[in-house]
């Protein structure tokens, strides 16, 4: 299993090597000691292979040619241990983890599945994707990147208990879910605290939930409960199932993993794409989701406290638009996507 740095590309490899385990096979990882894959990866019982390698985009001169440096020892290194391991296929998440045991793979001519979540594949998976045995795409537009006959709409393996939430009854009450993810989001913190006066004024009847991250909990916390609107402000939510199961509206970052969860749960969203991503895949999934009606795309730089005020107030009159939404962001959702992973990769390793 390769791909760390993020609990982005860890996570849905973990849901991938628990099912081949439990189909009866060794799993083992290749990472880093400082990425998330050096917590979560021993924690969740599997070995982990270390290697040093650093990022190739968004890093200085210094750090890419230590990058670079550091590739051939890196993969040889992989080489040796697939070998040990007596590997039959590797399954790869992207990321720049992914560099050596992929290039070890393609040397050795061992069959390789990667799994590309994005609507537009990332750096590592752009330039191998002519050397994939298969590719497995969150996004039927992907596959144009692909060689024919290579690709199968899988989805990104997320929690079951997003795909098993109980329907939200309309209440007089508008909930709204406001989460950048784990680090939070200053720029939607910014526009919910901004919000809070204008929905106050209007005397519209709407509750927050709002995970902020811990940088900015305190101050926006504070400003919160002096708003005197309904809700809750959390620096991370450890439930989020249950988080979305109470909410009307979802208001996220457009990333693979969140566009994932709105999916399995069938949730209407307001996606605000993370301006920095690399290759802008946050704009291109959001842009994905809006074309088929599923969610409501802001930019970052529009995304406003007035913004989000006129957004909440249109949708919260216009229920029915709500589960048109929802309808149509269901049609994104895989609840099979491990389990087809793993399907996948013991066809090709036999």
């Amino acid at each position: 299993m390769a791909g760390g740095g993020t609990g982005g590309h860890v996570i849905p490899a973990l849901a991938v090597a628990r099912e081949l385990k439990r189909r009866g096979h060794d799993v083992f990882f290749a990472g880093t000691e400082r990425g998330v894959e050096g917590r979560m990866v021993p924690a969740a019982g599997f070995p982990l292979e270390l290697i040093r390698i650093g990022a190739l985009k968004r890093v200085g001169v210094v750090q890419r040619l230590a990058t670079v440096g550091q590739l051939p020892l890196s993969t040889l290194a992989m080489l040796a241990a697939m070998r040990r391991r007596r590997t039959s296929a590797v399954f790869s998440m992207g990321g720049y983890v992914a560099g050596p045991p992929v290039i070890a793979a393609i040397t050795a001519r061992m069959p390789l599945v990667i799994m590309e979540p994005n609507a537009v594949p990332g750096f590592t998976n752009r330039r191998i994707r002519r050397l994939v045995t298969r590719a497995l795409l969150s996004f039927p537009e992907t596959s144009h990147y692909f060689p024919p006959g290579r690709t199968e709409v899988t989805g990104l393996p997320v929690r079951e208990e997003f795909f098993h939430l109980p329907p939200k009854e309309a209440g007089t009450e508008f909930t709204i879910l406001i989460t950048g993810g784990s680090q939070g989001s200053r720029s939607l913190n910014r526009a919910a605290r901004e919000s809070w006066p204008l929905l106050r004024d209007a005397r519209l009847p709407v509750r927050f939930i709002l995970q902020t991250g811990k940088n900015d909990f305190e101050e926006v916390q504070k400003e919160f409960y002096a708003s005197g609107l309904p809700g809750e402000v959390r620096p991370f939510i450890d439930d989020m199932p249950a988080a979305f199961a109470a909410a009307d509206l979802i208001v996220c970052r457009a990333g693979a993993g969140a566009v994932a969860e709105v999916a399995a749960a069938g949730k209407p969203s307001v996606l605000v794409p993370f301006p920095y991503a690399a290759d802008d895949h946050q704009l291109h999934n959001a842009q994905a989701f809006e074309r088929t009606g599923a969610a409501t795309l802001v930019l970052d730089r529009e995304f406003t406290g007035k913004k989000l005020y006129e957004t909440v107030t249109a949708l919260a009159a216009d229920r029915e638009a709500l589960r048109r939404m929802a309808d149509a962001a269901r049609c994104f959702a895989h609840p099979y996507a491990a389990r087809r992973a793993a399907e996948i990769l013991e066809e090709v390793a036999r």
